[in-house]
C-alpha cells in the first residue's frame, strides 16, 4: 500500500498489538488450568481471612470476658482472679521453655543417631516468587514437625545461597535452628559417601520398602506447579545416585498424581520411621482429598483416617496457645504449627505450595 493510502490512518497502541514473540497463546486447557488455579488461590485468600477474623473475634471476646468478670468481682476476688492468671501465664512460660530443651535435647541427639534427611534446595533459580515462598513454609513446617517427632531426622538443608537463602535468613529465629546448612551441594558434602545417597522422586522405578539409617535421603525441594517434570530423576542419573519413590501405589490411588509438598514426603518418613507401617504413614499425612479409590480399605479406615496427623496436631497447637505462630511469623497454611526459635516428598517434581 502507498503512503497515500496509508495517510490518516491510526495505529492500534502499541498494548494490544499481539506480539507473537512475547505473549505466549495459552491452549484451551491451559487457560482452564490457569482459571482453575485462580479460584483456588481465591478461596485460599477467603479462607485465610475468614480464620484470621475468627482468631481475632475469639481474643476480643475473651477479652471482654475476662473485663466483665473483674468488673462484676470485688476486691479480694479481683486480686485473685489476677493472681490467678499471672501464675497461670507462669507456668506456660515454664512449660514453654520445658518443651524447648526437650526438643533441642532431641534434635543434637539426631545428629548421631537420626536417619540423614536432606532437602536440595538448588531449585531455586527455577521457582517464581511466590513458589520460593511457599518451599520456605514448607521448609519452616518441616523443622517444627521434626522438632516435635520423639525419634527426629538429622535434617540438612544443602545448597543454602543465592535468593533461597535471603528467604530463609528472614525467618525469625533461623540462626538458632539446630539443623545442618550447607551452601554447597549435597554431592559435594557427602563426596565420600556418595553410594548411600537416595534421591527420592516419583519417577524412579525403585520402590523404597524400607529405610536404612545408613542412607542419606534427598527431598527435592522444588515447588513448581508441575513445570519442570522429571528434573529430579534426571538429575539423579546425571549424578549416577541412587533413586527411589514412597510405596503409595501399594496402599491408595491418588487422585491425581502422586506429587506431594516436601513437608508432605518428610512427614511420611518420620511417621513411617515412628510406626514401621507404610499405610499408616500414608493415611495420617497424605490429605484425604489427595486420594482416589482406597486399595483394600472399608470405610471405617477411611473414616478413622480422614482425621490426618497435621489436623490433630493442629488442634492440640490450638490448645497450647499461639505465641510459636508470633514468633514464627505467617504461615499460610499451618500457621500453629511451628516453633522457629527451639525446634520446622516423594518430592517428587513440584507440586503445591502447602496442602
Amino acid at each position: 500500500m502507498d503512503e497515500a493510502g496509508t495517510e490518516g490512518q491510526i495505529p492500534a497502541p502499541a498494548s494490544i498489538v499481539p506480539d507473537s514473540d512475547s505473549v505466549p497463546v495459552l491452549s484451551k486447557r491451559a487457560r482452564k488450568k490457569q482459571a482453575k488455579q485462580q479460584r483456588l488461590e481465591a478461596r485460599k485468600a477467603e479462607r485465610k481471612k475468614a480464620e484470621k477474623d475468627r482468631r481475632r473475634q475469639g481474643v476480643e471476646r475473651r477479652r471482654q470476658e475476662w473485663e466483665e468478670k473483674l468488673a462484676s468481682a470485688t476486691e479480694e476476688e479481683r486480686e485473685r482472679l489476677i493472681g490467678e492468671r499471672r501464675e497461670t501465664r507462669r507456668e506456660r512460660v515454664e512449660r514453654r521453655a520445658e518443651d524447648r530443651e526437650l526438643r533441642a535435647e532431641r534434635l543434637k541427639r539426631a545428629a548421631e543417631l537420626g536417619i540423614k534427611v536432606v532437602l536440595d534446595l538448588e531449585f531455586a533459580d527455577l521457582m517464581k516468587p511466590n513458589e520460593l515462598h511457599s518451599l520456605v513454609q514448607q521448609i519452616m513446617y518441616c523443622y517444627a514437625v521434626n522438632g516435635r517427632c520423639a525419634s527426629p531426622a538429622h535434617l540438612w538443608l544443602t545448597g543454602c545461597q543465592g535468593e533461597i537463602d535471603t528467604s530463609l535468613q528472614r525467618i525469625p529465629g533461623y540462626d538458632k535452628w539446630i539443623i545442618e546448612k550447607e551452601n554447597r551441594s549435597y554431592i559435594e558434602v557427602f563426596q565420600e559417601h556418595k553410594e548411600n545417597i537416595v534421591y527420592l522422586t516419583a519417577d524412579s522405578e525403585t520402590i523404597l520398602e524400607e529405610i536404612d539409617p545408613k542412607k542419606i535421603y534427598i527431598i527435592g525441594g522444588l515447588v513448581d506447579r508441575n513445570r519442570w517434570k522429571g528434573i529430579t530423576m534426571n538429575k539423579a542419573n546425571d549424578q549416577g545416585i541412587n533413586s527411589a519413590k514412597l510405596p503409595i501405589g501399594n496402599y491408595l490411588k491418588m487422585s491425581s498424581s502422586q506429587v506431594l509438598t516436601v513437608n508432605q514426603v518428610f512427614e511420611i518418613l518420620l511417621k513411617f520411621m515412628e510406626t514401621r507401617d507404610w499405610k499408616e504413614a500414608f493415611f495420617q499425612v497424605i490429605p484425604q482429598r489427595k486420594m482416589g479409590d482406597l486399595e483394600a480399605q472399608d470405610q471405617t479406615d477411611v473414616a478413622y483416617y480422614d482425621e490426618t496427623l497435621s489436623t490433630s496436631i493442629a488442634r492440640r497447637s490450638e490448645n497450647e496457645g499461639e505465641k510459636d505462630v508470633e514468633q514464627a511469623g505467617s504461615i499460610s497454611k499451618k500457621p500453629r504449627l511451628v516453633d522457629v526459635q527451639s525446634g520446622g516428598a516423594i518430592t517428587v517434581d513440584g507440586g503445591g505450595p502447602k496442602d
